[in-house]
């Protein structure tokens, strides 16, 4: 049973006609779906909630797919929250600083949630063949979530995304194709194959149902705190469904009457090498302009345009919060500094967030005493990794001091 009663484009308002298959509204914007929020609280308490122990599908009333055939799941999960003591003392932070490790998921990221919903209402409405452009981790859920709903998929990404991406796409089954470009040339090809090829353009919201399942991130997070969301979250942002997702979970859970007004400050964290966000947050600006030149091994945060900025700044403003451009240095070590002191693999990308939590608190943007949780999106066993290793030869005396 699903409880939507609409679409409506994020721009207009204008309302779209539920159960029938969008990309964009006709402004050319994001659509968004919306749902009869008092209906579904009358149906869902939160004790029938906790009482329940799968991962995404635990959420089935807050979502868009009508028929539980067309579910498609690969054992998602409820992402762990850890906790950083060591280097919170380290840095001098009294607070909390709370990692959401999205690395659990199917996948090993937590582009499982979004594509997993896109896939299963693609399949609700018929499709045959779905494409996106991607920097990597997006390509590898499609590929499995689509081959698993007996899909056709096809991934473009640009010709430097980490090869373990590329592979992975291609080993669950979908057609790889790596263009000599960024991502959005990536989606400007996905775009004009609409009509060329007949395929469903699942891009970074430019259909309705990918936030749908970024959304289930906020209610999650909300479900594991006790219903009291923190002061901050940190969300290294590319595309940005996951803070429009985790905003519109939040605004449905208030009018369910699950949480109150408050909020947390939503703050965007982006590499220096590719900040449209950040640069258009600080100018005032209700859109991003594309960033030339867009360069940052982290790459699931290397976009250049993303179609919903206007909505990623509306979030960060009507939040009280900030963006934050991080230098590439910094990000790497970072991502070493956590894994040497908490013994924690973020991805690069969840590296941005932490700097930028240590950047926020610094300049006195985050009070020490905080609560604050950031998401770390993705396995870290994805990026080139280097390390110093050492070498042992059996067959000579073995010199034990190296071991001290």
């Amino acid at each position: 049973m699903s409880f939507v009663t609409h679409l409506e484009c994020s721009e207009t308002g204008k309302k779209y006609e539920a159960g029938k298959l969008y990309n964009l509204s006709e402004a050319g914007k994001p659509l968004l779906v919306r749902y009869d929020l008092k209906a579904l609280a009358k149906t869902l308490s939160k004790e029938e909630l906790a009482s329940r122990h799968y991962g995404l599908w635990r959420y089935r009333e807050f979502l868009p797919v009508e028929k539980d055939e067309n579910c498609i799941t690969l054992g998602e999960v409820i992402s762990p929250i850890i906790r950083v003591p060591r280097i919170l003392k380290k840095i001098g932070a009294s607070g909390e600083l709370i990692v959401k490790d999205e690395s659990r998921q199917p996948t090993s990221s937590f582009k499982a949630r979004g594509l997993g919903l896109a896939v299963s209402m693609a399949k609700e409405f018929g499709v045959k063949h779905v494409a996106i452009p991607t920097n990597g981790n997006a390509g590898g859920a499609l590929a499995a979530y689509a081959t698993r709903a007996g899909l056709k998929a096809t991934v473009l990404c640009p010709d430097d995304t980490p090869e373990v991406n590329v592979n992975e796409a291609a080993f669950v089954g979908a057609h790889v194709f790596r263009v000599n470009g960024y991502i959005n040339h990536c989606g400007e090809i996905v775009a004009e194959g609409r009509d060329k090829v007949g395929w469903f353009d699942v891009s970074t919201m430019k259909e309705p149902y990918r936030v749908e399942g970024k959304k289930t991130l906020g209610i999650e997070l909300a479900e594991q705190l006790g219903w009291e969301l923190p002061d901050a979250i940190i969300f290294p942002t590319g595309g940005g469904t996951m803070p429009i997702g985790v905003w519109k979970a939040f605004d449905e859970l208030e009018e369910m009457g699950w949480i109150g007004p408050k909020r947390p400050k939503m703050i965007v964290a982006q590499a220096a090498g590719c900040a449209p966000i950040v640069e258009a947050w600080k100018e005032g600006a209700e859109k991003a302009r594309k960033w030339e030149e867009a360069h940052t091994k982290a790459a699931g945060i290397r976009v250049p345009a993303a179609i919903a900025d206007f909505l990623i700044l509306r979030t960060i403003r009507a939040s009280g919060g900030f963006a934050l451009a991080i230098p590439e240095e910094e990000i790497f070590d970072t991502w070493r500094e956590v894994a040497r002191e908490e013994g924690l693999l973020l991805c690069p990308e969840g590296a941005a967030a932490f700097a930028a939590y240590k950047t926020a608190l610094r300049d006195g943007r985050i009070a020490p005493g905080s609560r604050v949780m950031m998401f770390s999106c993705a396995t870290g066993l994805k990026y080139p990794m280097e390390a110093k290793t050492g070498y042992i030869d059996r067959t000579k005396p073995i010199d034990y001091s190296v071991f001290g």
